[in-house]
């Protein structure tokens, strides 16, 4: 009994060894007292995102700007970090490491205090956008999409490098070396850099927008949809995506149809030669008429209007009808220039007039009466 006494004694004295030396030269118990505070700190953290940022965001909602919304909810999550960094620099300080490990915990501290503070920068440039809108006089839509992205990787640049000299690690020569490097870089990728230019002189000259119709020479044709840093995707009217690289739409002719202030019809309208001149000039001027009278027509001096005849052609006198429309939505101007079509055939059927269509005369001459026969020599045979 003495013995098994003796050797519970034994373990029990192991077990306090192990207790009270732990890890890192410290007990166990200042460790788990390490562990509770920043517990305590991770509960805190929860119960402010359930009371304190609710009551925020409450509060907020009430009011008619949304840049105050917009800021409570950039800065919920980097705040509730911040409290993960208190609880971390309490429990590191409750323990009280030697130089060695007191640096690793101070940068460990540290970092945590970076990343909160630079995710707030980075939430907060969302709000930011709002603001800028103000300048959409000056920059456009997708001109303003540009720098707020340039903001953004401009941030992430910022706190990477912050962290990095937390860590004692020396940003200059890291870029002196990215700098050559991106010299090579740059000798194999002139189209990207090439593209990038493009997209610039594109948004700065501001040809087109997001949602225009445009047709570039030879490329495509078709809706804007996404104006990106190498290439801009235009959805075709088959609602097949093309990605056409910036320097396309930088040196080629665009054409944007979503400017136009209004929408052209033009058309030769082919009338037989045996049409008499009464029958013609009618025709000119009750289509001329119907044009003037109809609200669907832009009248001069606003735009052009033209009802001429234009040339006898080959097997036709061709009225040229030359006319814009007040819509530019593609198929409101396919209805009006159905509509005239219309009016243009009962007119010229109103007037006992028809439709020329391409034809050849075939004209058979013949000898006259009493003519001798003309002789054909025969061919001599080989």
């Amino acid at each position: 009994m003495d013995k098994i006494n003796s050797t519970l004694e034994n373990f029990w004295v192991v077990v306090q060894s192990v207790w009270n030396t732990g890890a890192l030269g410290h007990s166990l118990t200042e460790i788990l007292i390490a562990l509770g505070i920043f517990l305590v700190f991770f509960v805190f953290r929860v119960l402010f995102r359930k009371s304190v940022i609710r009551v925020i965001e409450h509060w907020t909602s009430k009011s008619n700007n949304t840049l105050d919304d917009e800021l409570s909810q950039a800065l919920s999550a980097p705040l509730q970090l911040l409290f993960i960094a208190l609880g971390l620099f309490f429990a590191f300080q409750s323990i009280g490491f030697d130089n060695e490990f007191n640096t690793l915990s101070d940068n460990i501290v540290r970092t945590v205090v970076t990343v909160s503070i630079f995710w707030a920068l980075y939430n907060m440039i969302k709000p930011l956008r709002g603001m800028l809108r103000r300048l959409e006089g000056v920059l456009t839509a997708e001109m303003l999409t540009w720098l707020i992205t340039g903001i953004r990787w401009g941030v992430l640049f910022l706190g990477f490098a912050t962290v990095l000299q937390v860590w004692g690690i020396q940003v200059g020569p890291i870029l002196a070396g990215l700098g050559l490097f991106g010299v090579a870089v740059a000798l194999g990728a002139q189209d990207l850099f090439r593209n990038l230019i493009g997209g610039l002189c594109v948004l700065i000259e501001k040809r087109f927008k997001v949602g225009d119709w445009i047709m570039v020479d030879g490329v495509v044709e078709g809706t804007v949809e996404h104006i990106g840093f190498r290439s801009t995707k235009v959805i075709r009217f088959d609602l097949s995506p093309v990605f056409v690289p910036n320097q396309k739409l930088s040196d080629n002719s665009v054409t944007n149809f979503s400017r136009m202030t209004y929408r052209r019809i033009y058309w030769k309208i082919a009338l037989e030669y045996r049409i008499s001149l009464d029958q013609l000039k009618n025709i000119r001027n009750k289509v001329e008429a119907y044009l003037l009278e109809t609200d669907a027509f832009v009248n001069p001096p606003a735009a052009s209007m033209f009802v001429r005849v234009d040339a006898f052609n080959t097997s036709s006198i061709d009225l040229m009808l030359y006319t814009f429309t007040r819509t530019t939505v593609w198929g409101e101007w396919l209805a009006h220039k159905e509509e005239l079509a219309y009016q243009i055939k009962s007119i010229v059927e109103g007037e006992g007039a028809s439709f020329a269509f391409p034809s050849q005369s075939l004209y058979v001459e013949r000898y006259p009466e009493g003519a001798p026969e003309q002789f054909v020599p025969p061919v001599e045979k080989k």
